[in-house]
Order: structure tokens, then sequence, then C-alpha cells
């Protein structure tokens, strides 16, 4: 094919690419003062809220109980500011009249609550060392496992979400989601003491409200059973959908449990079960014991 056919293929390309037709939904048209979340300032702002949870383990290692005030002063300063510009970033996608002033609020707010946070992260982390006997330690707890980093980022989020902020609770799970396997959508509601075991391949639904002293296992599922339609075929928002997880539950590995159901407190689910129905508070859900192949032979042969 000679240059001017190229040239001419790539300017039809072109065309075809900027057509309206084809970009409904597709297209984030910019606006001056309007910029979209980035992806590098809200993983700063990550970085930035696990170093102020967990001095120490996370930012500078150099910091001791002297440098303490300051260094997470300086981190809080430089939070505050990230926030403003990357809440209103996200503001831009719902609401056109929401002012740098509600940007500064909701990061104030938002700053004011992690001493909060920092505590119920605590039993968290106490729910993951006293949950497995192979952890020598909370620092061990806090600098390996999964578990830590995808609470904290959905911890981060559910209390932005809380506050009103649109979208950028969504990436800083997904965040997570790629980071450490761990899908746990921002909107679910989770209780204190709460930990994942390994964690690759859970996912926790939106409408999802998890107990206190709740334990799951990697590939544990708790998702929607069906989509109800509206009278256009169109999915249905906003209804629960997800299970309820009581206080004390535990999940074994690779167990689905779909709709809105609720799971009593102090069940336990044995692994690779699927789940459609509520369970009776201290129940055990276990897979039929199998008959061996030794003993179906004998039967065979009697």
């Amino acid at each position: 094919m000679d240059s001017s056919k190229l040239n001419s293929l790539l300017n039809e390309t072109i065309v075809k690419l900027s057509e309206a037709s084809s970009l409904k939904g597709l297209f984030h048209e910019h606006q001056d003062g309007a910029p979209l979340p980035s992806s590098r300032a809200l993983s700063e702002i990550i970085e930035l809220s696990r170093a102020i949870l967990f001095p120490g383990f996370y930012g500078k290692n150099t910091i001791n109980s002297h440098t303490l005030q300051y260094h997470i002063g300086v981190d809080v300063e430089r939070l505050y500011n990230l926030l403003i510009e990357q809440i209103r970033a996200g503001l831009c996608f719902e609401r056109q009249d929401r002012e740098l002033s509600s940007a500064k609020d909701l990061a104030i707010m938002f700053i004011s609550s992690l001493p909060r946070l920092r505590e119920i992260l605590a039993t968290d982390v106490e729910a993951a060392y006293n949950g497995d006997p192979a952890a020598e330690s909370y620092g061990e707890i806090i600098s390996c496992y999964p578990v830590i980093k995808a609470i904290t980022n959905y911890r981060i989020a559910h209390e932005l979400l809380s506050l009103g902020v649109p979208l950028i609770p969504r990436i800083i799970t997904e965040m997570a989601h790629s980071e450490t396997g761990i899908d746990i959508h921002p909107a679910a509601q989770i209780g204190h003491h709460f930990t994942i075991d390994h964690g690759t391949g859970v996912v926790i639904g939106a409408t999802c409200i998890i107990g206190n002293n709740v334990k799951l296992y990697q590939g544990v599922t708790l998702g929607a059973k069906s989509f109800p339609l509206d009278k256009d075929g169109n999915p249905i928002k906003g209804i629960a959908r997800h299970p309820i997880l009581e206080d004390n539950v535990i999940v074994y590995s690779n167990a689905t449990i779909l709709g809105r159901i609720t799971i009593a407190r102090d069940t336990v689910v044995g692994g690779n079960l699927w789940v459609t129905e509520s369970t009776k508070p201290g129940e055990n859900l276990v897979q039929a014991k199998r008959i061996s192949s030794e003993v179906q032979h004998q039967e065979k042969d009697e």
C-alpha cells in the first residue's frame, strides 16, 4: 500500500474515532478548572494516609517518638492539599455547583476522622494477628499482610463515600484490588476486628453488611444472586442485593454467598460451598461427607 493510501486510511480512522455516535458514555470533555482525578495523586494520598495511620511502617522509617508529631504534621498538610485538589476533581462528575470551599470542608472532615479510622484499623490488625498462628508480631501483620492494605484503602474510601465524595472512593478500592487481589466495594459496611486470611480473590459487594469479629478466607465471594430489571430492561440501581454477615461469622476458602440473605451470628461456612439461603445462629455449613471408593466397592461386592 502506497503512502497516500496509508495516510487516507489513517485520516478515515481518526474521523471514525472522533464521531460522537461512537463516544456515548466514553468521552469526558475537559472543562477549565475541572480536571479528572489523578491516579498518581490518589496513590500519594493513600501512602500519606498509611504513613499517618501506621507511622514508621509506611512513610519515613526514621521516625521516632520525638519527631512523630512533626512528621505527622507535615504529612497531614500535604494530605490536606492533595485532598482538596482530588475531591474537587471528583465533585465535577456530579455537582457543578459545589465549589472549592466544599472540597476544603470535606478534606478537613476526612482528616478529622483519621484518629477513629486508626482505632478501628488497630482492631483489624489484632484480628489478623490472633487469627494466624504463623504471625509473629503486629509489625509483620502491618508490613506484610495484604488484608491490612486492602482494609485500610476500604476504610479510607468508605469514609470519603460517607462524606458524599463521588468517584474517588471507588478508584481507591480498585487500587487496593490491583495491589492485593481483594475487591471490597467502598459502600459495603464492615464492623471492627475484621480480617481476611491470605486474601486473594475475595469479593465483597456494595450492599454487604458485615458485623464484628468476622473472618474470611481466600476466594470468598459475597455477591448478588440476580439483578432486577425495570420496565425498560435496565438493572435497577440502589437496592440491597448482597449478604448480611452477623458477628463472629467465619467463611472458609472459595465459598460463594449470594443474595440478600443473613448469615447469622456464630455461623461457620465451610469451603467451596454455594449458599443462597439464610442460616440459624451457630450453624455449621459443610459439604456432605463423601463415601470413600473403598466403601463403594464393598457395597457393590455385597
